[in-house]
């Protein structure tokens, strides 16, 4: 605590943020060296978003539900921007100076891309906005093919804003029924998808939406709840284990196989419903008995969101290169995906440092 005044910082729960965020290095990483969604090395890696989504509604919860009397929604949604898009700003122009150097057997049309075509499609990215697939430059329909993560940016601006509008206003029995409601259509969703799995939400349409608005409300309304109903126990060693559990639940291989695509939605839902719920109570209510485990938790939590926002356009780069070397192995790939790793952390934190921090500090001083 820097004030008497202040709230406790959860500095677990930074840790587990950078923690998970690493992970999703690690997936993307993968991910281009498997042959579908059964042979992913990280193969449920994408539930860090989710992880990430109920982290955000439990901070949320903690650092705003008592200031409303002070607070209005602007200058809340005013602090929530600051917080979140000088990074989206950032992430897309490294996407945009990338962009025509991965024209590749994967992206065989990225040099008719006309100059005036990207550059608006750079400045739709600036706001989140999501790209209408009439300007998918890239050919993944993705809503933001200049930086693929930023659909998630985008379910995260639309919680906030349901939270200040009207759900903070629940009462806890009120929230919980809306809490309940969220998590069996995310199970029954989960269960009963062809694919077996919650991956998704990252295109324009209203298949994808409904994906990507399954796997908001749930996490981060639960994390809210979490907020206002959990009393944390004080525990000792909370992000080792806490940690350990997130990497084995991130980590863990496809469960069934292709006839059985229920078991893995089964596993999945029990995961955002039950299991990251569980870890946040726990990184919550831990101790840190060392100034290393202080450190490196502050390290980890301060790059978490940086090093999410900036790495995919490295990724971009990385799957060109497989794409144009069929058959690339593990053994061929992996120092430059532990490249792309170091250096991605490397850069986030310089990102931090000299941009991040300095223009939140400019943004709020400005809008004070």
């Amino acid at each position: 605590m820097s004030n008497p005044s202040e709230k406790p910082h959860y500095i677990i729960l930074d840790g587990l943020r950078g923690v998970a965020a690493i992970i999703v290095v690690t997936f993307h990483l993968a991910e281009p060296l498997s042959t579908g969604r059964f042979d992913n090395l990280v193969n449920h890696g994408y539930l860090a978003v989710d992880f990430f989504f109920l982290l955000s509604g439990f901070v949320i919860g903690y650092a705003y539900d008592d200031r409303w009397k002070q607070l209005s929604v602007g200058n809340f949604l005013k602090r929530r921007i600051i917080r979140l898009q000088p990074m989206v700003v950032l992430g897309m122009t490294l996407g945009a100076l990338g962009f025509y150097f991965t024209d590749s057997t994967i992206w065989p049309l990225i040099h008719t891309v006309p100059l005036w075509k990207l550059l608006l499609v750079t400045l739709i990215g600036y706001t989140i906005l999501p790209v209408p697939l009439s300007l998918d430059i890239r050919g993944w329909q993705e809503m933001h093919p200049l930086n693929s993560v930023g659909w998630s940016l985008f379910f995260e601006y639309i919680a906030n804003i349901l939270y200040a509008v009207g759900v903070r206003k629940l009462s806890k029995k009120a929230l919980t029924f809306f809490v309940l409601c969220a998590a069996v259509a995310l199970a029954h969703f989960a269960i009963s998808n062809p694919n077996g799995d919650v991956s998704g939400g990252w295109t324009l349409n209203a298949e994808q939406l409904r994906v990507g608005f399954t796997r908001t409300i749930y996490p981060f309304f639960a994390g809210l709840l979490l907020s206002r109903v959990a009393r944390p126990i004080r525990l000792k060693r909370a992000f080792l284990w806490s940690s350990l559990l997130l990497a084995i639940i991130l980590y863990m291989p496809r469960i069934g196989g292709p006839a059985q695509v229920w078991m893995n939605g089964v596993y999945e839902s029990a995961c955002i419903i039950f299991l990251f719920p569980a870890i946040v109570y726990i990184g919550a209510g831990g101790t840190l008995q060392t100034r290393t485990g202080m450190n490196i938790c502050r390290f980890l939590g301060k790059i978490s969101y940086p090093l999410y926002l900036i790495h995919y356009p490295f990724v971009y780069f990385y799957v060109a290169w497989i794409s144009d070397h069929k058959g690339t192995t593990l053994a061929e790939a992996w120092p430059y995906a532990l490249l792309i790793l170091i250096g991605s952390i490397i850069l986030s934190y310089i990102s931090l440092k000299w941009y991040d921090e300095p223009v939140r500090k400019w943004l709020a001083k400005k809008w004070r």
